[in-house]
């Protein structure tokens, strides 16, 4: 059919109004950034070395932010949890100094100059008691969300059980589009917390909360936010990220948040890790080039203020309608490596600083309060691979206070071991994350430095078999080695927390690494073999029909680590002292004390030609020697590695 002019006069305004429809969508960029882990590392300082440190500080991360925002026209600004614990900073806020009413807690001093738009609760928050949290969040400028925590009534209805904080909040802000035309928008935010503070803070909160799934709790809140008007979803997580399939309850649930409708960017933590970055590479459904996961834009931004977290999202806005286009995510670093040395990218921001000076020089002073004197150095350089002195020291003190505590008692004349682990030792803490103590006065801070967490002291009656398993799960901190192999072998499981290598001091014991560990990190039995071998008290082999009373700490003994027969049950005494008070009030009933490790536990000898090795730091080679250990040169992440002779 021929076209006639009119025909082609409608087909060219057809194709005009296609091009160039009445309601174009306007571009909106909006920027997302994320503090998460923060432990109360405000300033560029370490408490336990009395020294500044280059690789830590929301006073470094503020100039961050400041670059960040200046270089877009819109941003938003989220803190993702754990707080108030994590250095003597907050221990002195916490149990010297205390909070009273209308004080504002140094971290929101320095939070509230930055304009934050929303917080997020970690798990850490809890560890000095709801009653201390909730004071301390009164001092904070912005709001909090919180969507899977919920206070007891005591009516044994939990339908009508009122959420902790608001579980989700609606924003309200105004946009700038790229042509400068504004914009109504309304950002929801929802938060959550793992489950598992019910187990790691039994004490605080039994009977007080309860905890819901955090993908159970998305699911319920996200169609309540979009018909509250909600025209983008940002969660932000206390939570990592794992590939494990979904049971339910996950401690790390970011991984199935992704594949829950709606949520358009998550800002998540807890993992004390860095993502995008190598680390995840070959992770399930992560673009790790763009900062996503399952095409959802993530960001876990480190920890202690190592870096800012950012996601970028590109939006269109319709008729007041909004639709998220593109995102991606990345980090910036507040330092970076070369070779051994920290270098500064950024400088602390002095307004933070001067915020918290009062609070800051305190800590300083209350750290350098002495408790009594060391004998002989202290190091955890090797707490992974050799008995040592650092969770020695820490054993002793335990078992020293329950023997006191257990007199005249029904438990009294039951043998008494002890259980410690090594919480500095290297990791994804960095090349610098060891405890080190010359020769001399001890003081509070060496007490914090040898025992960083709150936790309180516990007993737990066991029988023999169940010491046992407690160690074979321990042992999974090992990979299985074999003696026949040439080439290097490196002897720990790097995906296994330092903090779960329990040594138990009362007891003797070998372990052979040559057998499969019996447990996986989640406590699951996955080999019939067993590793710890030649467990022996006072003499004898330990048999299922002797029984045990175990010093160790609310955490273990409430189920943390999922170490096997722990959950709570066999608690006998709840002290009301913490581990570290128990460890600073030994120090100083001996006035002087000599640390030295027991050897009460060691390796299998392999034989064979295997080359065992480990990483450790550069600083460390004095105590390698006096091990019999060799370095072998440097090792990523400004480490060294070390040669273990096992044979």
């Amino acid at each position: 059919m021929k076209s006639t002019p009119l025909a082609a006069s409608l087909a060219v305004i057809a194709l005009a109004v296609l091009a160039f429809p009445a309601d174009a969508a306007d571009k909106v960029k909006l920027r997302l950034m994320e503090t998460a882990d923060i432990h109360m590392h405000v300033v560029d300082y370490d408490y336990y070395r009395d020294s500044q440190s280059n690789a830590v500080g929301l006073a470094k991360v503020a100039n961050l932010v400041k670059a960040a925002r200046a270089e877009v026209k819109n941003s938003m600004f989220f803190d993702n949890g754990d707080l108030i614990q994590g250095n003597p900073l907050g221990d002195y806020m916490a149990q010297r100094r205390g909070l009273r009413q209308g004080d504002v807690h140094p971290i929101y001093k320095a939070m509230n100059l930055l304009g934050y738009d929303a917080g997020n609760i970690g798990n850490h928050e809890f560890n000095y008691g709801l009653d201390f949290l909730l004071r301390t969040v009164e001092g904070a400028d912005f709001p909090y969300t919180l969507a899977n925590v919920y206070v007891l009534d005591g009516d044994d209805n939990p339908a009508n059980d009122k959420p902790l904080f608001e579980p989700y909040l609606i924003l309200e802000r105004e946009l700038e589009a790229e042509d400068g035309s504004r914009h109504a928008i309304k950002v929801g935010v929802i938060g959550f917390t793992p489950p598992q503070i019910m187990l790691w803070d039994k004490t605080n909160l039994e009977g007080k909360l309860r905890v819901e799934d955090i993908v159970d709790s998305a699911k319920k809140y996200l169609p309540k936010m979009r018909e509250a008007g909600a025209d983008i979803v940002v969660a932000i997580p206390h939570s990592s990220i794992s590939p494990n399939p979904r049971a339910g309850m996950e401690e790390n649930a970011v991984y199935h948040l992704t594949e829950v409708a709606g949520i358009d960017a998550i800002l998540f933590g807890h993992g004390h890790s860095e993502f995008p970055s190598a680390k995840y590479e070959g992770f399930p459904g992560a673009d790790l080039e763009k900062g996503t996961v399952n095409g959802v834009p993530a960001v876990m931004p480190g920890f202690w203020g190592s870096h800012l977290g950012v996601v970028d999202l590109d939006l269109e806005v319709t008729e007041g309608r909004w639709r998220v286009v593109d995102g991606a995510a990345s980090l910036r670093p507040i330092y970076k490596r070369d070779g051994r040395q920290l270098v500064p990218l950024v400088p602390a921001d002095q307004k933070i600083v001067d915020a918290v000076r009062e609070e800051h020089l305190a800590t300083i002073d209350y750290m350098n309060e002495g408790v009594g004197e060391t004998m002989a150095a202290i190091n955890s350089y090797f707490a992974l691979v050799a008995d040592d002195p650092s969770i020695q020291i820490v054993t002793n003190a335990q078992k020293w206070y329950v023997e006191k505590i257990v007199r005249g008692t029904e438990y009294e004349g039951i043998p008494i071991l002890s259980a410690g682990a090594p919480f500095k030792a290297g990791g994804r803490q960095g090349a610098d994350y060891y405890t080190v103590l010359d020769p001399g006065d001890i003081a509070l801070k060496n007490v914090a430095d040898l025992y960083i967490y709150p936790n309180t002291l516990r007993v737990v009656k066991l029988n023999g078999a169940e010491v046992r398993e407690w160690l074979e799960m321990s042992a999974g901190q090992f990979n299985q080695i074999d003696p026949t192999a040439g080439g290097e072998q490196e002897l720990v499981n790097t995906g296994f927390p330092s903090y779960n290598f329990d040594v138990i001091d009362g007891v003797s014991y070998k372990i052979d690494v040559t057998k499969p560990a019996r447990y996986n990190k989640d406590g699951e039995v996955v080999s019939p073999e067993h590793r710890i071998v030649d467990l022996v008290f006072d003499g004898k082999p330990v048999t299922a029909d002797m029984v045990f009373l175990v010093a160790t700490n609310n955490y273990r003994a409430g189920g943390g680590g999922n170490f096997p027969g722990l959950d709570g049950s066999s608690v006998i005494i709840e002290a009301p002292d913490e581990n570290r008070t128990v460890l600073a009030n030994y120090i100083f009933d001996q006035k002087a004390i000599n640390p030295a490790a027991d050897n009460n536990w060691s390796f299998v000898p392999l034989g064979g030609e295997a080359k065992v090795t480990f990483t450790s730091s550069p600083a460390a080679l004095e105590a390698a020697e006096k091990l019999g250990f060799t370095l072998l040169g440097d090792a990523e992440g400004g480490f060294a590695k070390y040669a273990i002779d096992l044979k």
